[in-house]
């Protein structure tokens, strides 16, 4: 696992110097005939990527995405209506069959299907239209990190190719060498802090959410740890009952609109008596972990799980776990 996340930089580069004419036709077919409806279908940390890629779309173009409950195809049969629809469909290995199946009954009523995998030789490749490989590498740990990051990069391409918008393109273009500064930021004190914990809180908001998400996903998977995710408004809505003298929390505020936010609600939790390991740029007033930043805000929550791969690996470690070999979890996991 960390092997494979510190190759994270290199495999997002490997992505980013080819495809080019592939996105653009994707970007200019969504501009000349925009959807009248946007899905996303995926599990588990592809969903994770793909919140963030819908985030995206809605904040930066104005465009309502749904995440698709695949059961209404597989399980309940439903005729969803086709017409002027665009499915994006995100895995690593490309093999469960309930991303399978929506993928091609959508494409059989006419929807445009899009597939972003790591495994370009695999039913979900073959059932959707239009097919961007993810170009992590294999990923043998049980736990996706590259590929989980290599679904960000995917997303915001996307995006940038859709709303043509030449900063975030630029901004993905140097993405490499931050995720690289991001690999080596040290977030021992996290794990010093959270070696002995049973529970946690993981915070985020906006683009954010989906790598808080994705946090809670790993603390559960790697460390045993029972980690929920929450928005930092939503957690004031009945989560926060919970929180008692020296309750584990880690909010995640990189810059962005979100981040005022955030920084006001980990100092209204350490009022509460919370442990809050705050992670925001440095030069942040109360951050313990320092935040990376990009050359565009909308692309710092890469660098955000980037540093906390590593830090999660090395808990799960600390509490004599083996991050490559979660109990009961596969590497491929099918379901309908």
């Amino acid at each position: 696992m960390q092997e494979e996340a510190l190759n994270a930089p290199v495999a997002v580069a490997r992505q980013l110097a080819q495809d080019h004419n592939a996105y653009a036709e994707l970007g200019q077919a969504l501009r000349e005939q925009p959807p009248t409806t946007l899905l996303t279908v995926a599990r588990g940390s592809s969903d994770h990527a793909a919140h963030y890629m819908a985030y995206l779309m809605m904040a930066r173009m104005g465009r309502l995405v749904t995440s698709l409950p695949m059961s209404l195809v597989t399980l309940y049969q439903s005729k969803i209506v086709c017409d002027g629809l665009v499915s994006l469909a995100f895995s690593q290995s490309g093999q469960s069959p309930d991303l399978v199946a929506p993928t091609k009954f959508f494409r059989a009523g006419g929807a445009r299907t899009v597939a972003f995998v790591n495994a370009e030789t695999s039913p979900l490749a073959d059932a959707a239209q239009f097919v961007f490989p993810l170009r992590s590498g294999p990923e043998l740990s049980v736990a996706a990190t590259k590929s989980y990051i290599c679904q960000l990069v995917a997303g915001a391409r996307v995006v940038a190719a859709w709303s043509g918008d030449e900063d975030l393109q630029a901004a993905l273009e140097q993405l490499p060498a931050a995720l690289e500064q991001a690999a080596q930021q040290r977030w021992d004190v996290a794990v010093e802090v959270l070696k002995d914990a049973d529970k946690l809180f993981v915070i985020g908001r906006g683009t954010g959410l989906p790598i808080a998400m994705e946090a809670a996903l790993k603390f559960k998977e790697t460390c045993g740890i029972q980690a929920e995710a929450f928005s930092g408004a939503e957690v004031k809505h009945g989560p926060m009952a919970l929180v008692e003298e020296g309750y584990p929390m880690l909010v995640f505020a990189p810059r962005g609109p979100a981040q005022a936010g955030l920084l006001a609600l980990a100092e209204e939790m350490r009022g509460r008596g919370a442990r809050v390991l705050l992670a925001a740029p440095a030069g942040t007033p109360g951050a313990e972990l320092t935040l990376s930043c990009t050359g565009n805000e909308d692309l710092d929550p890469i660098a955000v799980v980037q540093s906390f791969y590593p830090m999660v690996e090395a808990l799960a470690r600390a509490r004599g776990r083996n991050p490559d070999s979660p109990p009961h979890l596969a590497k491929v996991t099918k379901t309908n």
